[in-house]
């Protein structure tokens, strides 16, 4: 059953003598004059200012629409206002907007925590609920410091966990880091991504010999969709079980079908002893959890005697997983994930030959699913074609530790015209540049 007519008519329309138009322009003045400097970049060609979308488009205040090929941070797995997801939100609110999350829980809540558990690749877990990614994070480092009584966690250059301060500790970017390095908790160890698995396990056994566990991604996002070696992953699990290290994965990014299956990990049959997940769950609401082992969370954590240890206001929030339930079923029943994998490989196989048409502009195509990336050699390039797209109407980001890649991670339920069309328009883009 699909109820989102994956519809292949649905390309972008630009109207305005100028993106972005006048309207937008006039937002970004007084946004400038209410919101911290430091929070959203505004210059004479960025950003736009949206009023609505749907599916796989976006509307900006003047009019013009956008074809969304970073579905909202890789939140909007199911395209914007999905039917099924508005209802879902629409029902819920006019029951219960708000609970009590830890203290008197809303049935939603359970829904939820059942649902995840279906689809778990950790075999019955038990679950804690966040807001966003950072709060799944900070609840698997906290759980892995009270497992193993080790404060000490490798992570890896170029991740990215989220800027909450134990987060932020295990993010390896300095943009991020060093305006706060005197407040930083010092208790992570950056090793190189996809490094050789003997250098792990002698740091282990020597200078890290207080290190309870490895935090990752098994594909880096913000870092530029960053693949490690094939099999890597596997043995990052038999070297964290043979020296009783607890092994965190980060699927935040990655998880929920973006990379062609529910989640990375089940790739090469790997199941982490946490899993940090969120952002495609949600369906556009704030929702993220981390899962553990049942034996692992009931040996870590005490029973409840009425003040939880770990815990937010907006825990379980009734809104948030009534969506998360409705974007689930979506991903359950109208193939999405499947279709991650076919349009995705459509996606990658079209840019590697863009790739061989412009070899002095394009490094490297990289990714799985509908979790892809352009690397160009001048990192400098990057933001003019971003900025390109963004005239003819599509919406990219840039990534990297330098700027130096194009992400495109579009919605799900992109189609195989919208994606042809996309690929066109940067052709004609990488075309002008040369």
């Amino acid at each position: 059953m699909t109820s989102y007519p994956l519809s292949d008519t649905d390309l972008p329309n630009i109207t305005s003598h100028c993106i972005p138009g006048p309207k937008s322009r006039e937002w970004a003045q007084r946004l400038k004059s209410v919101e911290s400097p430091d929070t959203t970049y505004l210059s004479d060609q960025f950003p736009l200012f949206w009023t609505r979308a749907k599916g796989c488009l976006v509307y900006d205040e003047d009019g013009n629409s956008f074809l969304d090929l970073t579905s909202s941070f890789g939140v909007l797995s199911v395209g914007h206002c999905h039917p099924r997801v508005v209802e879902a939100i629409n029902r819920q609110s006019s029951l219960l907007i708000h609970g009590m999350g830890d203290v008197h829980p809303s049935t939603v809540k359970v829904q939820l925590l059942e649902k995840i558990s279906e689809h778990s690749p950790i075999k019955d877990p038990l679950i804690i609920l966040g807001t966003n990614g950072s709060d799944a994070v900070e609840s698997a480092l906290k759980t892995a410091y009270l497992a193993t009584g080790k404060p000490g966690v490798i992570a890896f250059d170029g991740g990215y966990h989220g800027l909450s301060y134990g987060a932020l500790e295990v993010t390896q970017r300095g943009f991020f880091r060093d305006p706060f390095e005197a407040q930083r908790g010092r208790f992570a160890h950056p090793l190189e991504f996809g490094c050789d698995l003997q250098h792990i396990e002698d740091a282990l056994g020597g200078s890290l010999c207080g290190i309870g566990a490895i935090i990752v991604e098994p594909i880096q996002g913000r870092a530029g969709i960053r693949i490690p070696p094939e099999g890597w992953l596997v043995g990052l699990r038999k070297l964290c079980s043979k020296m009783n290290v607890l092994l965190i994965f980060d699927e935040i990014f990655t998880g929920w079908g973006r990379t062609g299956h529910w989640f990375e990990c089940e790739r090469e049959g790997v199941a982490p002893d946490l899993l940090c997940i969120g952002k495609g769950m949600g369906g556009g609401m704030p929702i993220s959890a981390c899962l553990g082992s049942t034996d692992l969370m009931r040996d870590t954590w005490a029973i409840s005697a009425g003040e939880a240890r770990h815990t937010y206001t907006f825990l379980g929030h009734p809104l948030s997983c009534a969506s998360a339930l409705a974007t689930i079923s979506v991903l359950e029943e109208e193939g999405l994930i499947d279709r991650s994998a076919i349009v995705g490989s459509y996606l990658l196989s079209s840019l590697i030959d863009l790739a061989r048409r412009y070899p002095h502009l394009i490094k490297e195509v990289r990714g799985r699913g509908m979790m892809l990336a352009i690397e160009l050699h001048d990192p400098k390039i990057v933001w003019p074609v971003v900025l390109d797209a963004l005239s003819k109407g599509i919406i990219l980001l840039p990534a990297g530790d330098l700027g130096q890649a194009i992400e495109i991670v579009p919605p799900l339920i992109l189609t195989h015209r919208q994606a042809t069309w996309c690929l066109s328009s940067l052709s004609v883009i990488f075309d002008k540049i040369s």
